[in-house]
């Protein structure tokens, strides 16, 4: 057996480290489903009628929904639990396709390939796109799966600075002779919560003959006017040529996810990408539950209205209170403290004040740049909000960083100790 006490060792020592360096990371459990107030293993002293959830994906209140759940429940008893098999086998149900030409007439593409996953979907596409002849625009702050989506490819990867419309230019000048170019973004930055200028690296694609691909799993159903995402925002839907995106979070939060895009593009998909073809089809249970949040989103935009008014509302108090935020366009809102030992300890305190809410610190955010990310939900009501806005603003009281900026915090909580 290779697994022997030196090895063995080896792990643990790694696992030492990252707790010293104050970056281990810890899991909660939850005993209740996903909403806004949340049964846990209660703190001592907490009261035990529910934690305010302000960190989940869970943007417009679905995963818990009833309509949700019983459209689940009828799929479950009309198509069974799983295909047991890959698509081009024997996996691909009607519903399968039916969700497919869905999504394909609410983003406005041509067509939409499912995957088990949006990590899947972008680890799928490049290399069955593109080989050594071609280049990838990608942006420094892409998520985790485009970065090793492209790792999977030949073509030449170049990053640009995150956001910055000419810094992407000046790439797309230098490398302007590949066969085909591709610019790859992310939407909104999960981390973050920055909305990408969709419509200029339209404009910069249209004068350098490149393709442009956005990961819209922060944005789907709810950025937009009527929720179609942040091509919808910038007024440049038709003009994007592959989205990804996932079932996992506003859409039900569930699991699965998908491309959309140009047909010959999903074509090439089907034939060539290999999370698709060696990957067992997405659950048809799954499958039920966001066909029923299609058409509910697609019908009104009321929950996607909500969350705007919940967003714009929790943005407002933290910063009147004190608190450094980024300049966020979206529900993802980060209270940077930058420190990660802070981040966990602040995260801890919220805990027993009954608000969950974890911190992010390296590898998951950059050195330097720990916080706390929360993230507004539909299912929040006014009185959540208040709840956990007194929270933050009584542990931000306890560690005297309320109206501090970054240097002050700093001072307090050194950058020696602040990975």
């Amino acid at each position: 057996m290779a697994f022997d006490k030196d090895l063995k060792n080896y792990y643990i020592q790694q696992i030492s480290y990252i707790r010293e360096q104050n970056l281990y990371k810890q899991e909660k459990q939850i005993q209740s489903p996903q909403f806004a107030s949340i049964d846990v293993e209660y703190p001592k002293g907490v009261n035990k009628d529910g934690i305010i959830n302000i960190c989940s994906n869970n943007y417009l209140g679905l995963s818990n929904h009833p309509e949700v759940i019983k459209a689940a429940k009828d799929t479950l008893d009309s198509r069974g639990y799983g295909m047991s098999s890959v698509r081009f086998i024997c996996g691909t149900q009607d519903i399968h396709v039916d969700l497919e030409n869905k999504m394909s007439l609410f983003l406005g593409m041509d067509d939409t390939i499912l995957y088990s996953s949006a990590f899947d979907a972008n680890l799928g596409i490049f290399e069955a796109l593109l080989d050594e002849d071609c280049a990838i625009f990608t942006d420094s702050l892409n998520h985790a799966s485009i970065i090793d989506g492209t790792r999977l490819c030949k073509a030449k990867k170049i990053r640009y600075a995150n956001n910055d419309m000419d810094d992407l230019q000046l790439k797309l000048e230098e490398e302007k002779d590949f066969r085909i170019k591709l610019i790859v973004t992310d939407g909104v930055f999960s981390m973050d919560g920055i909305v990408a200028h969709v419509d200029k690296i339209c404009e910069l694609a249209k004068m350098y003959k490149a393709l442009v691909m956005v990961d819209d799993s922060h944005a789907t159903g709810f950025i937009g006017k009527t929720g179609r995402g942040t091509h919808e925002l910038h007024n440049v839907m038709g003009e994007v040529d592959i989205i990804s995106t996932t079932f996992g979070k506003a859409l039900g939060g569930a699991s699965g996810g998908c491309i959309s895009g140009r047909q010959e593009i999903i074509e090439i998909l089907r034939q060539k990408s290999r999370p698709y073809l060696f990957s067992n089809s997405i659950s048809p249970v799954v499958v039920g539950g966001v066909l029923k949040v299609m058409s509910m989103i697609m019908e009104s935009t009321e929950r996607r209205d909500k969350l705007e008014i919940n967003s714009e509302f929790w943005k407002k108090g933290l910063r009147e209170a004190g608190f450094i935020l980024t300049n966020t366009g979206s529900p993802i809102v980060p209270v940077m403290l930058f420190n990660a030992k802070l981040a966990q300890e602040f995260s801890t305190d919220l805990y027993k004040e009954g608000v969950y809410a974890i911190g992010f610190f390296y590898p998951v955010v950059p050195k330097g740049k720990a916080r706390i990310r929360t993230q507004i939900s539909a299912a929040h009501e006014k009185e959540h909000l208040e709840k956990a806005l007194d929270a933050f603003i009584r542990v931000g009281k306890k560690y005297d960083i309320l109206g501090r900026t970054r240097e002050e915090i700093l001072d307090r909580f050194p950058i020696s100790t602040s990975l």
